[in-house]
């Protein structure tokens, strides 16, 4: 009898341990003020590949100091993508510190369009041109659906953006081309690349040029026409159509820094969108 009201009395403590625990969790996690810094409602990645990118993002958050948000989704519910990625930072309680400074980056999969949203500091680090020259690296690889490389890349991104922005001079049409920008690099190596393949498309040309030894330019078509065989009794001239293109003007983006918004919360964020 004595075992048996043992037996119960310890099944009450470990019922009250459990109880407890889960009330824990769930007020840990209504502490912590916001979902995970990936949500992937498009299901874009398996279970271990989000655990690992939120594991990322979290360090990077955390050592920065600034929320980096990855999100997808399969329908805007008649938003546009600046509209959800703005509505989801400001309504989920994102941005750390008290200018609730932060990234997202939304990916939707019905559009295939895709929006960046800044808020507070993240506003000054992610300009206009430092987002284009980031865009530039990861959504090419959103286009052929390397999903997991993408999302990686842009963390990384956000990453040495926020180390630059530390130093008081963010990635910005000043500084994304010089030395120590981490896209000087790459652009270096394409144009070698370009200029490699047109020297050396040249040297085959001129030495397929030097073997024509019995072809001579010429400067009209007389030499193909036999001598007295062409009469030209009438001739006219015809106005048949006229062709005028036009160019767009490029856009200025000399000025830098970065242009900003108000969302439906009454939030300023900056930001940018495309397609994929």
């Amino acid at each position: 009898m004595k075992k048996q009201w043992k037996r119960f009395f310890l099944g009450i403590i470990i019922f009250v341990c459990m109880f407890l625990g889960i009330v824990n969790e769930n007020v840990a996690a209504y502490n912590s003020g916001h979902l995970p810094r990936l949500v992937d409602e498009g299901d874009l990645l398996t279970d271990e590949e989000e655990r690992r990118l939120i594991e990322k993002l979290d360090d990077i958050s955390g050592r920065q100091q600034c929320d980096v948000i990855i999100v997808t989704t399969g329908s805007l519910n008649g938003k546009t993508t600046t509209e959800y990625a703005d509505d989801y930072f400001d309504y989920n309680g994102y941005g750390l510190g008290n200018e609730k400074d932060g990234i997202l980056l939304l990916v939707s999969m019905r559009e295939r369009n895709w929006a960046i949203s800044t808020h507070g500091a993240a506003i000054d680090a992610f300009t206009d041109a430092g987002q284009e020259a980031m865009t530039d690296q990861f959504i090419p690889k959103l286009s052929e659906g390397d999903y997991l490389d993408a999302f990686n890349q842009f963390a990384e991104l956000c990453d040495d953006f926020l180390t630059q922005a530390a130093t008081g001079e963010p990635y910005d049409v000043n500084n994304l081309d010089s030395e120590d920008s981490i896209f000087a690099m790459p652009g270096v190596r394409i144009g070698l690349a370009i200029g490699s393949g047109c020297l050396l498309a040249f040297i085959v040309v001129s030495v397929m040029k030097g073997t024509l030894k019995s072809v001579r330019s010429q400067a009209a078509a007389s030499s193909y026409i036999r001598p007295g065989s062409l009469h030209i009794i009438k001739s006219y001239d015809y106005f048949l159509y006229r062709h005028i293109s036009k160019t767009a003007k490029p856009k200025d983006h000399n000025s830098g820094g970065s242009s900003t918004h108000v969302s439906s919360s009454g939030s300023t964020h900056g930001g940018s969108s495309g397609s994929f």
